[in-house]
């Protein structure tokens, strides 16, 4: 909110996460109340957003809170954002955890940075251009590598040491 010089002014940034979590305090009641807390958000305007969602009650499961009955909730939120996929979360205060759900729709084999996935879903996990690695870590705070289960394709690959130039001399 900024003063003017006809009075409060209000400026929204559509690429703000704060935009998401507010969309979703709209849709869902959970969130509203303070039932179901949005925990972090990594977005990539226009493309995709990760939530991580956490509840205060045990019988409430945060993450159908937000997706509602039928997706009705997520889909009202993906509307209002010009189809913008949304990826929610179950968060965790366990790293491990939260890392293998923020790494959704790959399945995680392990964490223990780096973090395993099965070799057929090693470009699930890393994302188009990268984009779910990205958000994921942006969403956990965590630097993370990934690799496939078969071990790190070209890690054990030494440098070729160069041949030393020899002089020819023509005689």
């Amino acid at each position: 909110v900024v003063s003017g010089d006809r009075g409060a002014r209000v400026m929204i940034s559509r690429t703000h996460p704060g935009l998401v979590k507010r969309l979703f305090e709209l849709e869902v009641p959970e969130i509203y109340d303070g039932t179901v807390e949005v925990k972090a958000i990594s977005r990539e305007a226009g493309a995709r957003t990760k939530m991580a969602v956490w509840s205060k009650d045990a019988n409430v499961n945060p993450v159908s809170a937000c997706i509602g009955p039928h997706g009705d909730r997520v889909a009202a939120v993906v509307e209002k954002l010009g189809g913008e996929k949304i990826d929610i979360v179950k968060w965790s205060e366990d790293v491990s955890e939260f890392i293998s759900a923020a790494l959704s729709p790959a399945k995680v084999l392990k964490v223990e940075l780096p973090v395993t996935v099965p070799d057929q879903q090693l470009s699930l996990a890393i994302g188009n251009k990268g984009q779910n690695a990205r958000l994921c870590a942006r969403l956990t705070g965590y630097n993370i590598d990934i690799r496939p289960e078969s071990g790190y394709y070209g890690e054990d690959e030494e440098p070729k040491a160069e041949q030393p130039k020899t002089e020819e001399t023509a005689e």
